[in-house]
């Protein structure tokens, strides 16, 4: 009698394994790498001042509010999120939230990647633990008071936040679709080309036309800058960094060429051209020259 109710009960853990394969699928590290790229993952995790290993940190990001320093995402087991479990990575990316369920500042730009789709996640996070580990220690980020306080994000949250996905990874034959998914998810092109209040809130009514950062004026996105630049124009500037006029592009977008959409297939760039056309105008920053 023993016996049969200790088979029954490996049979039924056994069917409970067979009907949750999702649960044990192992992500796609090379489809995580082109995700990685897309999503300029090595711009913010690499410090190029010093030298250092890519992904390992470091990285100095100016902004109002103080200097935030990109961490470590090496699978490093101290210094690292070797210790994390992919289940950490995905509320990282769609809660914003720490592993101990504090709230990450929204420096890391989570209000853009929470709408990444579950096979991106998992393929980004294969591809991760495919790096070197480095054990180069995080820095504290230089804050002022009292935006140092990190419970506060739970505020602004409330106020500027929106969980994702709001769309899955959009098919390759709707181009603008997944244009959309490459500028506003993975791209994160908002986080900086969208003006925000003294928060630090995006005005979402005036998606992608151009802001001010410590570097200085983020240009329009919208057909109101861009009507005169042809397809093809723009899709070289994206690939070379050559604008039409014979201008260069300039930091910090140079290093976005160099490292996301000069990465990018063909077929990407072209979506990502279909969707900016689609884009509402307006006049953006340079309307208050």
């Amino acid at each position: 009698m023993k016996l049969s109710r200790l088979l029954h009960s490996l049979f039924l853990t056994l069917c409970a394994v067979l009907l949750q394969p999702a649960a044990f699928a192992q992500g796609d590290a090379k489809a995580g790498q082109y995700i990685a790229k897309a999503g300029g993952c090595v711009g913010c995790h690499t410090d190029t001042k010093t030298g250092s290993v890519p992904f390992a940190g470091g990285r100095a990001l100016e902004t109002p509010f103080g200097t935030f320093f990109g961490p470590n995402i090496t699978p490093d087991k101290q210094a690292g999120i070797g210790k994390w479990t992919e289940a950490d990575f995905k509320r990282a990316l769609r809660q914003g939230e720490r592993p101990d369920g504090s709230h990450y500042f929204p420096a890391f730009p989570y209000p853009s990647f929470t709408g990444m789709s579950d096979k991106d996640i998992q393929d980004l996070w294969a591809y991760l633990q495919t790096l070197p580990p480095s054990n180069r220690a995080n820095q504290e980020h230089a804050l002022r008071f009292p935006y140092s306080l990190r419970f506060l994000v739970g505020g602004w949250k409330m106020l500027f936040f929106k969980q994702g996905p709001q769309q899955a990874a959009a098919p390759a034959n709707d181009p603008v679709a997944r244009g959309a998914y490459l500028v506003n998810v993975l791209g994160h092109c908002g986080e900086c080309h969208t003006p925000r209040n003294f928060l630090g809130g995006p005005d979402t009514k005036a998606l992608l036309s151009g802001a001010v950062i410590p570097e200085g004026k983020v240009p329009n996105l919208t057909p109101t800058r861009l009507k005169k630049w042809s397809d093809a124009e723009l899709k070289e500037y994206l690939k070379t960094g050559n604008a039409p006029n014979g201008d260069v592009v300039l930091e910090p977008m140079s290093e976005v060429v160099t490292n996301t959409t000069s990465q990018l297939t063909p077929e990407d760039l072209a979506a990502m051209v279909a969707y900016l056309r689609t884009v509402p105008a307006h006049e953006g920053i340079a309307a208050k020259k």
